[in-house]
């Protein structure tokens, strides 16, 4: 999730040696080349920089001070997974099975010790309450029984690890434990995140907390009392300050994951009507949403290897409507709603109607299979939610539907195939 501040003689220092590196192995015959590494803004991924592996070795050197949250992206094989930096040398090898990460192995003592704790805190979420269960089928006495005892003994422990050499660690575990595990958040009031949000320092925004918290604090205020709580948050951290419009800005995105229209219209607005300066991240938001709003002109977008069509860009695409579909095999509600669309598409298509479904899938046979049903024109980058689809289009969930005209102007957003059908009189 963000701002760095350094001085003259630091930026300088900068430009002659990196503050960091970040070292990923791969095995010899892994064939990935290429490595994009995130930083985190907000709930945000940040490119950095990309890298090519020279023997199977990427290293990314970061020239700024960095704690937090940290992604690497390989492209071609559409893998990634997560660490931290807490601005030391992170150092990491991947095991590999064909062109799939199978294991990452963390090697700097941060990433290792992190790994540690988050696996323990799995494990007392999932694996501790079905030890307990099975716990009671086995006397005390048994060689099964003790170790059972063993684990479930180890997985119960509230000890707390030293973390005074580890300071995004220390930082992450204690608000995650604080404001996000039901046991002890139940206490939590909107008093005290907003304190939070106002005092922490600037891991909050690098440290993936920011989102889940927010929603946390709307859930303590209750349904009943949206705008005042956000009125009530926005008023501490003043909009104008770059953390009161990252918080603005993840919370028009929350409402718009969530489908609560008349919140996100509220204050995207009031974001639109700011007349200080705007932050990167705020401008990101606003962007995004002002390129699928009502009568904007669809952007563009190059086809990987479409289906069923000649042309190149959706653009090239002619027709007197589009219905433009973002869908994935793996989404049950896509899997309730498409087939639905099989049976009108002839007509549709007698009407100068067509239909493009844009995939975020990442398994190329499930996609593959799944488009052998259906007639329409289909793309997909199969790179899931990396995919270019999610930041330009604003897409939160799928399906969503977007109906364009003959200049690719958006015309309606029907929120599910029926109003598609209702707005295209094929119902």
């Amino acid at each position: 999730m963000k701002k760095i501040m350094a001085s003259a003689a630091f930026i300088v220092a900068c430009n002659v040696s990196a503050q960091f590196s970040v070292t990923i192995k791969a095995p010899a015959n892994f064939k990935e080349q290429e490595a994009i590494l995130y930083t985190l803004n907000g709930s945000k991924d940040i490119v950095f920089t990309k890298e090519t592996a020279k023997k199977n070795v990427w290293t990314f050197k970061y020239p700024k001070n960095y704690v937090g949250m940290m992604k690497v992206f390989l492209p071609n094989t559409n893998n990634n997974f997560n660490f931290i930096s807490e601005n030391k040398n992170v150092e990491i090898s991947l095991e590999t099975d064909g062109d799939k990460v199978k294991n990452i192995i963390y090697l700097d003592e941060a990433n290792s010790l992190m790994n540690s704790i988050q696996e323990g805190a799995q494990k007392q979420e999932m694996i501790l309450p079905a030890l307990i269960q099975i716990k009671e089928y086995y006397k005390g006495t048994s060689d099964f029984g003790k170790a059972l005892d063993t684990e479930i003994s180890k997985l119960t422990s509230k000890s707390v690890g030293d973390f005074s050499t580890h300071p995004f660690i220390s930082y992450y575990n204690t608000n995650y434990n604080k404001f996000l595990v039901a046991e002890n958040s139940k206490n939590v009031k909107q008093e005290d995140i907003i304190n939070f949000i106002d005092k922490s320092n600037d891991m909050l925004e690098t440290s993936s907390l920011l989102r889940p918290v927010l929603v946390s604090y709307l859930n303590v205020g209750g349904n009943n009392n949206v705008t005042a709580s956000v009125d009530k948050l926005l008023e501490t951290l003043k909009v104008e300050t770059p953390r009161g419009q990252t918080v603005l800005s993840e919370l028009i995105d929350i409402f718009d994951a969530y489908d609560m229209k008349e919140f996100k219209t509220k204050y995207l607005t009031q974001a639109k009507n700011l007349k200080c300066t705007i932050t990167d991240r705020l401008a990101t938001t606003l962007k995004t949403n002002a390129n699928v709003e009502m009568g904007a002109v669809f952007p563009n977008h190059n086809f990987n290897s479409a289906t069923n069509t000649k042309a190149k860009t959706l653009a090239d695409v002619k027709a007197d409507k589009k219905v433009i579909v973002f869908w994935s095999s793996t989404c049950s509600h896509c899997e309730n709603e498409l087939p639905q669309l099989l049976p009108k598409y002839q007509e549709m298509k007698s009407k100068n109607i067509e239909i493009i479904g844009l995939s975020l899938d990442t398994d190329k046979d499930a996609y593959t299979k799944k488009i052998a049903a259906f007639p329409w024109i289909n793309d997909s980058e199969l790179k899931g939610w990396n995919s270019s689809y999610g930041e330009k289009y604003n897409i939160h969930a799928t399906p969503t539907y977007f109906i364009l005209d003959a200049n690719n102007k958006i015309i309606s957003k029907p929120d599910h195939v029926g109003d598609v059908l209702e707005y295209l009189k094929q119902k």
